[in-house]
């Protein structure tokens, strides 16, 4: 009887064992992951800031962070433009190109993919601040774009004014387009070559391998694809920072740049924090979503 009590005890003290390697990873979720979103959803109902009255006492406010918010005509302007800069730059730019790329390297030699691979990275590799710097010197009013259409003899167009969502839009689809090219890259490869050669044999042109093997088998890769991307531009905040400022006037001011102009440029630290929990339900939507859609 004795012995079995001590082999039971030693069962359960072995069992808790994962539990005391687990713990400091635990500690630093809790302290570096879990603390910070609940003081953030904390002072989101406060009137916390850096100035004015509000500075001198933290008051409980309510939802009123939240009533402003919805009230406020520039956040109805920076989700539609946040959707635009989504659609048009990860949606369809990154994911689109990247794929094209992928499939244009596929079954070729090792030195196309190797001077296409190292183009496109080249990009990807760049800091965002630095990407900011070249886009905004290659749309410039005396960049580069101006120049080249000026020597064909077109009149130079003030690109970052004119269209400025459309500048950013394509600086964050050159930024980012390696990171499909190689997800995709990767899945085109796993692609089975016995099934597109048994195909081949059964008469099937290259757009039905396309569209009934190839695109089936990857259509896994392409939403998990879709769901980083997505996730990864929402929060872009440097380049277009660096590249308009959110101009000129609201134009390219997507929710991370009303977020950080609130909270930081007016020092309204609690309807920073509001808005900034708005941009992770927006987020958290699209990426239960995507979640729905790998399932089915």
């Amino acid at each position: 009887m004795s012995s079995l009590s001590v082999d039971v005890y030693g069962k359960s003290r072995k069992s808790y064992t994962w539990l005391f390697f687990l713990l400091p990873s635990i500690a630093i979720m809790l302290l570096f992951f879990i603390y910070p979103i609940l003081l953030t959803f904390f002072y989101s109902f406060t009137n916390l800031a850096l100035t004015g009255e509000a500075a001198k006492e933290l008051k409980f406010i309510g939802f009123d962070n939240y009533t402003r918010m919805f009230q406020d005509p520039t956040v109805r302007i920076s989700i539609w433009n946040t959707l635009i800069f989504l659609i048009g730059s990860a949606v369809i730019g990154q994911q689109v190109l990247g794929f094209l790329i992928a499939l244009l390297m596929k079954q070729r030699n090792k030195t196309f993919r190797r001077v296409i691979g190292t183009i496109v990275l080249a990009g990807w590799v760049t800091p965002e601040i630095v990407c900011a710097l070249c886009l905004y010197s290659f749309f410039g009013d005396d960049g580069t774009l101006n120049a080249i259409i000026g020597f064909f003899g077109f009149s130079e167009v003030t690109w970052l004014f004119t269209v400025p969502m459309l500048t950013i839009i394509l600086a964050n689809i050159w930024h980012g387009t390696a990171f499909s090219m190689l997800v995709f890259q990767a899945a085109l490869d796993d692609v089975p070559t016995e099934i597109e050669e048994a195909a081949v044999v059964d008469g099937a042109s290259k757009w039905k391998i396309f569209t009934r093997i190839i695109l089936p088998y990857i259509k896994g890769t392409i939403t998990t694809n879709m769901m980083l991307v997505t996730l990864q531009t929402l929060g872009v905040f440097g380049l277009i920072y660096a590249m308009t400022g959110g101009g000129p006037g609201n134009s390219t001011t997507t929710l991370p740049i009303f977020m950080y102009n609130q909270a930081f440029v007016n020092y309204q630290l609690g309807y920073g924090t509001a808005i900034s929990l708005l941009l992770l339900l927006i987020g958290i939507v699209l990426s239960l979503l995507y979640i729905r859609s790998m399932k089915e």
